[in-house]
């Protein structure tokens, strides 16, 4: 029987020079980001940080994707903006905790490496987390021939933060009465892409260079807008203890997000029409002619966050966002839950 040429992992869809040349890269990003609390080095099996400067730390934790955002990325060849929106959305997932984030961990997977998207994706990344004040310590780039199509990949994050137990927001202080004030979103963020795809790419057959009147952009431009941060208002509010619960308005928009900062018994009565709906929700609805419970469900509407505030502290809490130039609305009030009523949410 002949002897058979070996097989090298190269061959099998795995380049591993390509990885050292993205590793190289990704460690010089990343190192931009470590502050004198990470005590190992980029690469190594673990990553050490020094928790510091709290008397009671509760950690808080979260995890999540981009979602199909990630494919508008492969249509416009964009991938610098991603990894911005991943971060943001884990740090506001911590944030409405009143958590600070301490560190940050990226996974990457591919099916065949490519160095330059890779660097593209991380900058992002790091970016995400100089501005929010977090250490990009570690994560993962795995190459998976086959398992992915060409030029695409999946990307997801991890985050740590702290908070101090009595400053830690669980929704147990707000009460009926509390004014809940909205801060607006850069447009979808990081949910709705599978409808919002559908609808934009299938049905009304646009592309990504479209461009649309209504937006003043294109469609790839409006799609890629970053999801934004919500840290420095909500810790500015913590701060000068007039924050009582935050909702980050992700997947399940207002409907299915307000709700997680209310105790039980609570409801919020939300006003329509005390804030600006932006014009790509508008356009959304109108071509998949959408009723108002999957429209309030899938989109934020124009509100990433809403904020539960005392009564005798809004003049505060606005003088407090009037100082940071963060817009906001009062978008409704926290009541008791109607009797006989399942839904947690009213629209008025």
């Amino acid at each position: 029987m002949p002897a058979r040429k070996p097989v090298s992992y190269r061959e099998a869809g795995v380049d591993i020079d390509a990885a050292d040349q993205a590793v190289g890269r990704i460690k010089e990003l990343a190192g931009r980001t470590l502050n004198r609390n990470v005590l190992t080095d980029i690469g190594a099996f673990g990553a050490g940080y020094l928790l510091s400067g709290f008397k009671q730390p509760v950690l808080i934790s979260s995890a999540d994707g981009v979602g199909t955002k990630l494919k508008v990325a492969f249509m416009t060849g964009r991938h610098n903006t991603v990894g911005e929106d991943l971060v943001n959305h884990c740090v506001n997932d911590i944030a409405v905790h009143g958590a600070v984030p301490l560190f940050f961990l990226d996974y990457l997977a591919v099916g065949h490496l490519n160095p330059p998207v890779a660097a593209e994706v991380v900058e992002g990344i790091a970016r995400g987390c100089r501005n929010n004040g977090c250490a990009l310590i570690g994560g993962e780039t795995a190459e998976m021939p086959g398992f992915y199509g060409e030029g695409e990949y999946d990307l997801a994050g991890f985050i740590v933060g702290a908070v101090e137990r009595r400053r830690m927001l669980t929704g147990d202080r707000t009460v009926a009465g509390d004014v809940l004030l909205g801060l607006p979103s850069t447009g979808l963020h990081t949910n709705g892409y599978s409808l919002a795809r559908r609808l934009l790419f299938d049905i009304a057959r646009h592309v990504p260079d479209t461009f649309i009147k209504e937006l003043s952009s294109t469609i790839g431009d409006e799609l890629l807008r970053v999801h934004r941060s919500y840290l420095k208002p909500i810790q500015a509010l913590l701060k000068a203890r007039v924050l009582k619960g935050a909702a980050h308005i992700t997947g399940g928009g207002i409907t299915g997000n307000t709700p997680r900062m209310l105790p039980s018994g609570l409801a919020a009565e939300v006003r329509l029409g005390t804030w600006p709906v932006l014009p790509v929700f508008e356009l959304l609805r109108e071509l998949g002619e959408l009723g108002d419970e999957d429209y309030r469900r899938t989109f934020n509407l124009g509100l990433g966050l809403i904020l539960a505030v005392g009564q005798k502290d809004v003049s505060k809490a606005e003088c407090i966002l009037d100082k940071l130039g963060e817009p906001y609305y009062v978008v409704g009030r926290v009541i008791r839950r109607p009797r006989g009523r399942k839904a947690r949410v009213i629209y008025r």
